[in-house]
């Protein structure tokens, strides 16, 4: 009987095993495990503060802590003897509350502790392992909760100072600052595609900080803390976070329970020996590629009229997309260029492929 996959990747992550091996180190999720317990309409607007995009004094950092700290919380989740933690933060005054799929993914019961008074049990509302991201429920009850306003990560700038928040190693309610380093990063997904848009900042994020909000200066959400570069297991000042666009875009499916359908190309790439592009390396047989006439060798110079100059172009500009959604590859085969129409299919739960 095959092993329940939710719980393996619960179980992975308590011992360790979730890296994924890149030249210098690997990609760890910001998680922390151990043996002990330990589109939302009524999201309050960015309250008046330090433009996003301008330097944060000291200042300025203190009081945007004060503001936005009582709506981060640390989840505590547990799968038979076994216990984990990460973070997360509150959605909505009806008690929603967004983490990282892989905090509590195989749990059998999860818990969230505010700053002050006593855990609160949580319900798993909906998982998304393909965007690593995760749903959870409570009854408020007389607590009053403070939402966290949801900005845009796709209108980040490279530069843009950051802070976040967390319980890294389980310590509640961490604070570390820095710039948005780099936008559109690709990092591993969950089920063997990638995340794309990913954010990476150099606030550092540590194993417990895993689905805790990166802040903008201004008291937004513009991700959710993920992954770290690391070779040692801890922070070398390159911290993923998901994008929130991403969030926003699923938060109604998780809401509902649902399944998050995605397009499907069903090919693999690589980059192009010469020149620029995307060589074809695989076709998954009777996949929309392949359905469509792409084969292995074809070099994609552009999708929906987007250049494609290396194999990373190839994802974001199907994943942005819809299945059932038709979409035209121009590609380079034996010296000539034609265009292919590909009606994109829906991704299936785990591949190697697009």
């Amino acid at each position: 009987m095959n092993a329940d996959p939710r719980r393996s990747n619960f179980l992975a992550a308590l011992l360790g095993a979730l890296v994924i091996a890149i030249p210098f180190g690997g990609l760890a999720l910001a998680g922390v495990f151990d043996g002990s317990d330990a589109a939302v309409s009524d999201s309050p607007s960015a309250a008046a503060g330090s433009p996003s995009g301008a330097p944060l004094a000291a200042t300025d950092v203190s009081a945007l802590y004060d503001r936005v700290s009582p709506g981060v919380i640390s989840v505590e989740a547990r799968a038979g003897a076994r216990g984990g933690s990460g973070s997360g933060f509150v959605l909505d005054r009806e008690g929603f509350i967004l983490t990282n799929e892989h905090v509590v993914g195989g749990a059998d019961s999860v818990r969230v502790r505010f700053a002050e008074g006593a855990p609160v049990s949580a319900r798993v509302v909906g998982t998304d392992r393909a965007s690593d991201l995760a749903l959870l429920k409570i009854t408020p009850g007389d607590r009053e909760l403070t939402p966290l306003s949801l900005g845009s990560s796709e209108e980040l700038t490279v530069g843009q100072p950051v802070i976040a928040i967390g319980s890294p190693f389980g310590l509640e309610g961490t604070l570390t600052t820095g710039v948005v380093s780099a936008l559109g990063r690709s990092i591993p997904g969950l089920d063997n595609f990638s995340i794309e848009n990913a954010v990476q900042t150099d606030a550092a994020i540590n194993p417990g900080n895993s689905g805790g909000p990166l802040i903008d200066g201004a008291g937004r959400v513009v991700g959710v803390n993920a992954q770290i570069a690391t070779a040692t297991g801890t922070n070398g000042g390159v911290g993923f976070a998901i994008p929130i666009d991403e969030a926003k875009r699923i938060l109604p499916a998780l809401k509902q329970g649902r399944d998050v359908e995605r397009p499907f190309l069903g090919i693999s790439t690589g980059d192009a020996e010469t020149g620029t592009g995307a060589v074809v390396r695989e076709t998954v047989a009777g996949g929309p590629a392949a359905e469509a006439g792409l084969r292995p060798g074809d070099r994609i110079v552009a999708v929906a009229g987007t250049e494609v100059t290396r194999s990373t172009d190839v994802a974001p500009a199907i994943s942005s997309r819809e299945p059932g959604q038709e979409v035209d590859i121009r590609i380079s085969r034996g010296g000539d260029e034609r265009t292919i129409s590909v009606t994109l299919g829906t991704r299936p739960e785990a591949s190697s492929r697009r």
